[in-house]
């Protein structure tokens, strides 16, 4: 093999390395890999900013941000939190209803953000209810990652794999005129509440009621409601999901933000830009022209090749080795280069043993987006939890984050895989 085909492996396995070691430098380390492929002639600049970079996708990613940004800043999740809790009976009822809030809202709004907007609540009632947060704030940190898979804007991994198979927002929902995602996610959601109840079971005390405070505005609300509303639609005209749905998203984060400027304004607008994500942002940019380069100097050939041969051309072992494989590592690794680069293989795989493509790929994401709640360290969700809880004065150990984190994991994967198993294995590849 050519010398320049080694550049994209040695960059790809360093930067990820370095992901590993380094997690507060990834962006810094995603561009730089990025700039050194160019600099090195393993791809050319034209090819790296508009072939390898899905710019739909990052626009869509980063409008959504704002959006949620300014959701959180309009205390509406706060007031539907505390609406829920007032509307249950016990402890336990109370702390599931956060759980489920967290859950619901994940699914539209980025993982991150929805911590950020629902762990203020979790600490308060958990103080009123006279009981420690820490298995609290875990299962909803757990809960985030399991629904941020079920629609394309709930998570990056989601909005990723929407690129690759140029799915739109109701494709999420029916697919090919099957059932989709989502619907696998519920099954296991079903599931992983089975066990966050089994693991609250202790707290079995009447609740007594808090208050519920009134939103600032109804306009981040709306916003929201809009761009869930233009997504579906917007498959109608721009089918190969190459622009529409990030145009539509950054219109309304900027219509939002001129709103902001003109009319609240609770915060500075400066420390608004700031709080945004954009280490995340650049991360993505620098990761697909990374991967890009992968693919393009036939390694992920070679590896496809591998795993097609080691599953001798049996269907089921392809999807359990893919799921498991991807649970393992995403538990320990952060999903979004790990998804970047087994997409195409699975695609290869599938191509390969004449497989349905979305048996494989919906696989693939289960398995890479909620492996994550295995270990703290698995998703950003999960270290942005265990950090909050430190500054409280809780030291969460792996041990700890495990005891929920592994038994929800194998209760939601088990249960959508099994679904989506049953949906797409026998569909014709």
């Amino acid at each position: 093999m050519k010398t320049v085909a080694w550049i994209p492996l040695v960059v790809f396995l360093s930067c990820y390395l370095l992901f590993v070691l380094l997690p507060k430098w990834r962006a810094a380390t995603a561009c730089g890999g990025s700039v050194l492929l160019v600099l090195t002639g393993a791809l050319g600049w034209r090819e790296a900013l508009w072939e390898s970079i899905h710019w739909n996708v990052i626009a869509l990613f980063f409008g959504t941000l704002v959006l949620a940004e300014l959701f959180m800043l309009s205390r509406m999740p706060a007031v539907l939190a505390e609406f829920f809790v007032d509307k249950t009976r016990t402890v336990r009822g109370a702390l599931m209803a956060v759980c489920v809030l967290s859950s619901l809202l994940s699914a539209f709004v980025e993982n991150v953000a929805v911590v950020l907007l629902v762990a203020p609540v979790a600490v308060s009632l958990a103080e009123k209810l006279e009981i420690s947060p820490v298995r609290l704030l875990i299962c909803i940190a757990v809960c985030t990652n399991l629904q941020g898979t079920a629609t394309l804007i709930g998570d990056p991994p989601s909005m990723i794999l929407a690129g690759y198979m140029k799915m739109s927002f109701n494709d999420f929902f029916v697919y090919r005129g099957r059932p989709g995602i989502f619907f696998a996610v519920q099954v296991g959601a079903v599931a992983a509440m089975a066990v966050v109840a089994f693991l609250l079971r202790r707290h079995r005390s009447p609740v007594t009621l808090v208050a519920v405070e009134k939103p600032r505005s109804l306009v981040p609300s709306g916003l929201l409601v809009t761009l869930i509303v233009g997504l579906s639609v917007c498959s109608a005209f721009d089918p190969e999901f190459k622009w529409l749905a990030g145009t539509l998203t950054m219109v309304l984060a900027v219509a939002g933000l001129i709103w902001y400027r003109l009319g609240p304004r609770w915060e500075p607008m400066r420390q608004l830009i700031k709080t945004l994500d954009w280490d995340t942002t650049f991360f993505l940019m620098g990761v697909f022209v990374i991967v890009g380069a992968l693919s393009r100097s036939g390694w992920l050939d070679q590896l496809s090749v591998w795993i097609a041969n080691s599953v001798g051309g049996n269907l089921f072992q392809a999807f359990v080795t893919i799921v498991a494989v991807s649970v393992v590592v995403s538990g320990f690794v952060d999903n979004v280069p790990f998804l970047l680069a087994m997409i195409p293989v699975a695609q290869k795989v599938a191509d390969q043993l004449g497989a349905p493509v979305p048996l494989l790929l919906f696989g693939l994401l289960i398995g890479s987006c909620l492996g994550g709640n295995i270990t703290p360290i698995g998703a950003s969700a999960n270290i942005v939890t265990v950090g909050m809880l430190k500054k409280r004065g809780h030291l969460v150990s792996f041990r700890e984050f495990m005891a929920v984190g592994v038994p929800f994991t194998v209760a939601a994967v088990a249960a959508a895989s099994v679904f989506v198993w049953l949906v797409w294995s026998r569909v014709s590849g």
